[in-house]
């Protein structure tokens, strides 16, 4: 498959692109030569019964990795927590949703 002038003039239409002239050939030959490279690539494909031998033969280990500690206190990186959770601002665009839930709950801003 290769990109011809014409090709590309259509899909920069399409985009509402304008290329210039002196362009046009450099851009025809870039696109050509990544159409060969992806072709290039299709054809360097592994055989189906080689990657299932690869994954059934493949032992796993356990996952039984320790957490990993943090540095820093969970309530250092934010001004408020409740419950493990991180209390944030309520955001301006959602003022008047929030208003009427925490009104109806009894809950405050958090």
């Amino acid at each position: 498959m290769s990109v011809t002038n014409e090709d590309v003039l259509h899909v920069a239409q399409l985009a509402r692109l304008t290329i210039d002239d002196t362009r046009l050939p450099g851009l025809v030959a870039e696109l050509n030569g990544i159409l060969q490279h992806i072709d290039a690539l299709q054809q360097a494909t592994i055989p189906a019964d080689l990657t299932a031998r690869a994954v059934a033969g493949m032992p796993l280990r356990a996952d039984d990795a320790p957490p990993v500690a943090l540095r820093r206190a969970r309530e250092l990186f934010a001004p408020a927590t409740r419950d493990g959770f991180f209390l944030v601002p309520r955001l301006a665009t959602h003022g008047d949703a929030g208003a009427s839930a925490s009104a109806s709950d009894g809950e405050g801003d958090a």
